[in-house]
């Protein structure tokens, strides 16, 4: 202590005998030396160095000394904290080193930590704490400084996007830092991502490029590079919009319903439907001449003035923009007017509707006639069904009638030709049977005066009846001929009346009434 009170006490070379003496002097068990192994600042910040000696009851703690330990240059001073003259910075870290507030009570444990402000890359190392104490001696301990450099990200955008490219190049993203930050994107884009790192003595670049295949539906769309790094608070975000050049088909609307173009119409529009990036822009022609007067084109409209006919044509709207074009064409057709001031129009229009009625009253008509012929068919299919029964039904009676006057004249008239007028009177009066059978052939009329008479049939008549149809053996015997010529003859004196032959009248005949009696 003489020699160091002797000595210049300015210098730290005056303390460095009482230090070597105080290792060399036995060490007390009881004292412990706490200081962590890594110790990490951002860039810029200051670094805080701990160094917390625990000792026994009664030991003092004569100084802490600070020195950084490079390696091949052999220690280098950077602070001494002495008991008694305070803290003495090395000629080094003039000014950036300097003793921190305490944090713990004035009787615990000595701290002897040192605060280095300003913290650069170069000052990354290891340091070594260094306690003297006395009686126990001398304690050391090493930590690791480690500086974090943040990147600074930048995103650079690749060559302009078009559709139709095949993979390219949308944007790279670079990040330099210490240690080597993290690189990724994100984003909804469908896409492959590349990554590669350059080391530097200091520090690492990451560079991550992202490539995709341009479409107009990535127009616009988000792309974010993601950097991630332990000396950033939070991740930096660096976002790029995509631009991708199009230029989508063009189509004209407006003539959807071609009634409306008719002549006088006001406030007629086409319209030019694209779109594309860059935006497109409009031009307007028409393919057989230039537009006709009063016709303006405002962008993607063409607007018309009161239509006529004049108006009618070919027109085009040609989309452009600095990738492409496209065009679209229409034709207008202009209908006349129905006003009285167009008469063509007006006099196409009424022969027109005159042609419709024609046509929608033929149709009618030929449906009525179809109808006529159909009920005429049948009504015709009715009546000759029924002419068919009643005529069958007519000769069925009729055969009947036949069949029973022959059978009742036979019956009564074994042979008629031989038997005298007298004596079928005579039976006719003397068997009243036999007049009630006859007088039932008969059949009752009306005159139309209302005169109500019986039939009456003469013994002559009959007998000749029976006599005519019957054959006779001689007509059996003769040629036929002479049969059928005295069948006609006897045909002659005979009427048919609902189906029954009756003889006709004569005027010197028997007639026999009602009641069977000869008149």
């Amino acid at each position: 202590m003489a020699l160091a009170r002797g000595a210049d006490m300015q210098g730290p070379e005056a303390w460095l005998p009482l230090l070597l003496l105080a290792s060399l002097a036995g060490r007390c068990p009881a004292g412990e030396l706490e200081a962590p192994e890594l110790v990490t600042v951002v860039l810029g910040q200051d670094a805080r160095l701990p160094c917390l000696y625990r000792g026994g009851p009664g030991e003092q703690v004569a100084q802490v000394a600070w020195a950084r330990a490079a390696a091949g240059e052999g220690a280098r001073e950077l602070a001494l904290l002495h008991a008694q003259y305070g803290l003495h910075v090395g000629p080094a870290y003039e000014g950036r080193v300097e003793r921190p507030p305490a944090r713990g009570p004035p009787d615990g444990p000595l701290d002897g930590a040192v605060l280095l402000r300003n913290a650069v890359q170069a000052d990354e190392g290891e340091y070594e704490c260094r306690v003297s104490t006395f009686p126990a001696g001398s304690f050391q301990a090493r930590l690791r400084l480690r500086v974090l450099v943040p990147p600074l990200p930048s995103l650079n955008p690749g060559p302009a996007l078009e559709e139709g490219q095949g993979l390219t190049l949308a944007a790279s993203c670079t990040a330099e830092g210490s240690p080597a930050p993290n690189v990724t994107w994100d984003t909804e884009v469908k896409g492959t991502m590349s990554s590669r790192a350059f080391e530097h003595s200091r520090s690492a670049a990451v560079t991550s490029e992202f490539r995709l295949v341009p479409s107009r539906s990535m127009n616009g769309r988000p792309l974010t590079c993601v950097v991630s790094h332990p000396g950033l608070l939070q991740d930096q975000r660096l976002t790029h919009t995509l631009h991708v050049a199009y230029l989508a088909e063009a189509s004209v609307r407006g003539l959807e319903d071609q009634k409306l173009w008719q002549t006088g119409r006001e406030g007629a529009t086409l319209r030019c439907l694209s779109e594309g990036q860059p935006p497109p822009t409009y031009n307007w022609t028409r393919l057989d001449g230039p537009l006709p007067s009063g016709v303006r084109a405002d962008g993607d409209t063409l607007g018309f003035p009161p239509l006529t006919a004049e108006h009618s044509g070919v027109y085009v709207c040609r989309v452009s923009n600095d990738l492409s074009w496209r065009e679209s064409q229409v034709t207008v057709e202009v209908l006349g007017s129905l006003s009285p001031a167009d008469p063509e129009a007006a006099s196409g229009k009424q022969v027109d509707l005159v042609s419709a009625s024609v046509v929608v009253v033929g149709v009618i008509a030929g449906l009525l006639l179809c109808l006529l012929v159909v009920v005429v068919v049948l009504m015709s299919r009715y009546h000759r069904r029924k002419a068919q029964q009643m005529t069958q039904k007519y000769e069925e009676e009729l055969t009947l009638t036949r069949e029973n006057s022959i059978r009742r004249l036979h019956s009564h008239h074994s042979d008629p030709r031989s038997q005298p007028e007298e004596s079928v009177g005579l039976r006719a009066e003397g068997h009243p049977d036999s007049l009630k059978d006859n007088s039932s052939c008969s059949v009752m009329s009306e005159e139309p005066e209302g005169r109500s008479y019986s039939t009456l049939t003469t013994v002559r008549e009959i007998e000749t009846q029976t006599e005519l149809l019957a054959p006779s053996p001689g007509c059996e015997r003769a040629a036929g001929e002479d049969c059928d010529e005295g069948i006609k003859q006897a045909m002659s004196h005979f009427v048919q009346e609902n189906g029954t032959l009756r003889a006709k009248p004569t005027g010197n005949g028997i007639y026999i009434n009602g009641r069977g009696h000869l008149v």
